[in-house]
């Protein structure tokens, strides 16, 4: 296994470091999270022309089929800068569910418009109570004549009130699922948006009696499809996660060596040094983990354990890190001002998506310590 990143992977990193250091710095991403539409058109465009959003998806509708290394390159990034662009709801979550279509045609025009950034798509998987596993899916969709009628309640769709495209996985039979596409203006489509606790858009859904064309099945027999999604889905949202990690452990440390109490920097103190101790010590788990599992994938060795493993790694460690910036930084670390709030929202929010790590870990076998 080869635990570095490619020069290629290298490169864009940076370049996507400078990008967002010059167009996402934390003031430009609060402007951005307060505006109407909750995200940048600008940012979008220069993802677009970076080829960002033509990365992870097939060659065949002018992708450049990404690899989870190359996914975790990038996801890293929006992570450290707190990006709010709807990268991991149209592209990573829906974009390649749309890309295990079977060859539906109107699912490749789909893709083809989303890589050039004029169409965006949004999954809707979670339900009411949690949707770690696709037998947790109650969502349905019934044969009906010449297509589907779909009934059922999505929550959290992220960016789902202002997708051009719904991706819906759904129940076809007791024993069978799929994954269906939805104009969000069909009749019986219900959108409620409001905005997550990490400054996000998104909505709960529901479906009521929701014709779907044949057409509209974009994927039949979706059971191992579906699960490819949550896997790409937890590797992006755990690379996130990572790298909100990191931005914490930095800015904590470099707080702790400026803040001075009784004419010493509060680094100097045993207690806050143990904390910062424990946490690089917790970082360095949590991206050794992210690292080993992205490897495993990209060499075809993962299985399903390992990504509980990186779920469950990445919850219980982020939210250690998190809480432990916000401690040393006292009462400012939770302010709208301090970037270190958003990145203990972020985190909890990431660990909450597709199964949080109590669950997964119970899945491992492990006990959390009280």
């Amino acid at each position: 296994m080869d635990f570095n990143f490619s020069d290629e992977q290298t490169m864009l990193r940076d370049s996507l470091t400078e990008l967002l250091t010059q167009h996402y710095g934390f003031e430009q991403r609060q402007s951005i999270v307060r505006s109407a539409a909750g995200v940048s058109e600008s940012v979008w465009t220069l993802f677009e022309a970076m080829g960002l959003l033509a990365l992870p998806l097939p060659e065949s509708v002018g992708g450049y089929g990404g690899s989870g290394s190359d996914i975790v390159a990038i996801s890293e990034l929006f992570g450290r800068h707190l990006v709010v662009e709807p990268y991991l709801s149209s592209i990573i979550f829906a974009g390649r569910a749309l890309a295990r279509s079977e060859r539906n045609p109107q699912a490749t025009g789909w893709l083809r418009q989303i890589v050039a950034g004029k169409l965006r798509a949004a999954l809707a998987h979670e339900e009411s109570r949690g949707t770690a596993t696709i037998d947790m899916i109650s969502t349905t969709a019934k044969a009906d004549g010449d297509g589907y009628v779909l009934r059922g309640h999505k929550r959290l769709v992220l960016d789902g009130a202002t997708a051009d495209v719904l991706v819906v996985t759904v129940r076809l039979t007791e024993a069978t699922f799929g994954i269906v596409a939805v104009d969000p203006g069909s009749d019986g489509v219900t959108l409620t948006p409001y905005r997550t606790i990490d400054g996000r858009r998104a909505a709960d859904i529901r479906f009521d009696d929701v014709r779907v064309p044949a057409s509209g099945l974009v994927c039949e027999d979706a059971a191992a499809a579906i699960q490819d999604v949550i896997n790409d889905a937890v590797l992006a949202l755990c690379a996130e996660a990572v790298g909100a990690m990191g931005a914490l452990l930095d800015a904590t440390a470099s707080y702790a060596s400026t803040r001075n109490q009784f004419g010493s920097p509060i680094a100097g103190f045993q207690a806050v040094a143990h904390r910062i101790a424990n946490m690089k010590v917790a970082y360095a788990k949590a991206r050794a983990t992210l690292i080993y599992v992205t490897a495993a994938i990209d060499s075809g060795l993962a299985s399903q354990r390992d990504y509980s493993l990186i779920k469950g790694q990445v919850g219980r460690l982020g939210r250690e890190i998190a809480e432990s910036a916000v401690q040393i930084h006292g009462g400012i670390g939770m302010t709208e001002e301090c970037a270190v709030g958003h990145h203990l929202k972020r985190i909890l929010t990431i660990d909450a998506l597709f199964g949080p790590a109590d669950y997964h870990l119970r899945i491992l076998g492990i006990r959390q310590s009280a």
